[in-house]
């Protein structure tokens, strides 16, 4: 199962540093995820990473950084968005409902099923499903290694995620919560807590 990271979706000072430090020990997954932020701060962040982790970065907005930093491909967080005029590359989508998934998973490289649990970051974004659909889901194929769980997903429930089939996890809230971005500088609970997360997915 794919363990993928989700940036913590505001700016902080020692956000390149944490991501580096991410890449070293491992991780081959980001998605760079700002919401309704300014083009010029997502610029400076991937200017500061080293080059060589670019091709392990996926972009949900702007979509002009992809080709401009050599990024891996765009994520796009709608179903229905139309992909960008022109666009040939690699990309991915977030969907919240599992009668689309069929559909979606013919067009994508992987599908991010949301809502799965309470997201942790965004209180307000509850989950869309039981346990019971779910499975169901599973159970008709409909859950594979392409679709990806987002939403609330944990050291805790990673094992569910596997077990229900998912290719893999997405995970935001339960590592960025590990570091509290105004008064701390030593990020080394969030990279101990990647490792756990790591040999969780297997």
């Amino acid at each position: 199962m794919k363990l993928v990271v989700m940036t913590k979706s505001t700016f902080f000072v020692e956000e390149d540093k944490i991501i580096t430090s991410l890449f070293e020990e491992g991780l081959d997954n980001l998605h760079l995820y700002k919401p309704n932020s300014l083009p010029l701060y997502a610029e400076r962040l991937l200017s500061l990473l080293p080059e060589e982790y670019a091709k392990r970065i996926t972009v949900h907005e702007h979509f002009y950084l992809k080709d401009e930093y050599n990024l891996a491909g765009i994520h796009v967080d709608d179903p229905d968005t139309p992909l960008p005029a022109g666009y040939k590359g690699k990309f991915s989508r977030s969907c919240s409902e599992i009668g689309r998934l069929k559909e979606m998973k013919k067009k994508t490289r992987y599908v991010f099923l949301k809502n799965i649990f309470d997201c942790i970051e965004f209180k307000d974004e509850k989950s869309n499903f039981t346990i019971g659909q779910l499975e169901d889901a599973s159970r008709h194929g409909l859950i594979d290694k392409h679709v990806y769980a987002l939403g609330g997903m944990s050291i805790d429930n990673l094992k569910l995620a596997k077990d229900l089939g998912f290719g893999g996890v997405v995970v935001c809230g339960d590592l960025w919560n590990r570091f509290d971005i105004h008064s701390e500088s030593d990020f080394k609970n969030i990279i101990a807590h990647f490792e756990r997360l790591r040999k969780a997915v297997g």
